[in-house]
């Protein structure tokens, strides 16, 4: 299934009516920047979206730092600004599509079949010479039908029991149950952790960083390209993928399906939501 268009092909439909364009702009070194920049340019007609207060539960004890919202409330946040299940949606962001793919994968995971990132970023969209507006849209509240997904995530418990498995294996080859972590190398290796507050990686999670899934232009790579990569994986592996907290993760479930791969379910709170439990054992190095 193709999950992403082009900005030519959002040029030419931007303006029919079933289509809805959403900005999901966000650095978690400036969260305030997204709707900054916002309401200074965005693609005319697109809402915005922030990943912390849209887009994720209020961070508690557990959960880790961006919790995904009940079914419920992800849908009235999506019906507030005017999305539905009959709309095909096409999201954007300047972050190589890491927050976009967030967006995606929670429609998805709502059961919505009509939504798409758009390849390359606002970024290139305003390079290309494409209309850009300060102004913001009437948004007119619909009511999001929400057909939740549940066999899309797994919890901490479940990752426990796969993450021992992994372990008690001890091999390098992907088994029937997969973990993958989707952070940069220093952080999976726990060489580095600018971000949580313990480094290291899951016992017996395999490292694919999820910007590796990406051409040199932030554009997903072909389905060829992803096959090739994954390759060491088995196509009937039950893949569970996460990241710090459940964000970076999302464009690797998406190359993943991309690729073939049709059981692939995220672990959404991740790494800051594994570490939040102390009994949890915390790897670091290489499997072996």
């Amino acid at each position: 299934m193709q999950n992403t268009v082009s900005i030519r092909w959002l040029l030419a439909r931007m303006y029919e009516p079933d289509l809805v364009i959403a900005d999901c702009r966000f650095w978690l070194n400036d969260p305030a920047a997204g709707r900054q920049k916002y309401e200074e340019a965005h693609i005319p007609r697109a809402v915005f979206l922030d990943l912390e207060q849209d887009l994720s539960a209020p961070v508690t004890t557990h959960g880790g730092r961006h919790p995904l919202p009940e079914p419920e409330e992800i849908a009235r946040v999506f019906g507030r600004v005017g999305l539905s299940q009959d709309d095909r949606i096409v999201i954007y962001d300047d972050n190589n599509g890491m927050n976009a793919s967030r967006l995606w994968w929670m429609l998805t995971y709502l059961g919505h079949t009509q939504v798409y990132i758009l390849e390359q970023d606002f970024t290139a969209w305003q390079q290309a010479g494409f209309p850009v507006t300060d102004e913001q849209p009437v948004v007119i509240p619909k009511t999001f039908v929400a057909h939740p997904q549940p066999d899309m995530i797994v919890d901490v418990d479940y990752v426990r029991e796969v993450s021992k498995k992994a372990e008690s294996a001890m091999v390098e080859t992907a088994g029937p149950q997969v973990l993958i972590d989707s952070r940069d190398r220093n952080r999976y290796l726990g060489l580095e952790e600018p971000i949580d507050k313990k480094a290291g990686h899951i016992p017996g999670a395999l490292n694919y960083f999820w910007k590796d899934v990406l051409n040199d232009n932030g554009s997903l790579k072909s389905s060829e390209e992803l096959t090739q990569y994954f390759a060491g994986l088995d196509q009937d592996a039950e893949i569970i993928v996460y990241c710090g907290s459940g964000v970076s993760a999302c464009p690797n479930v998406l190359a993943l399906r991309q690729a073939g791969y049709e059981n692939v379910k995220l672990y959404p709170g991740s790494w800051s939501d594994w570490i939040s439990y102390e009994e949890n054992l915390v790897a670091t190095g290489e499997e072996v």
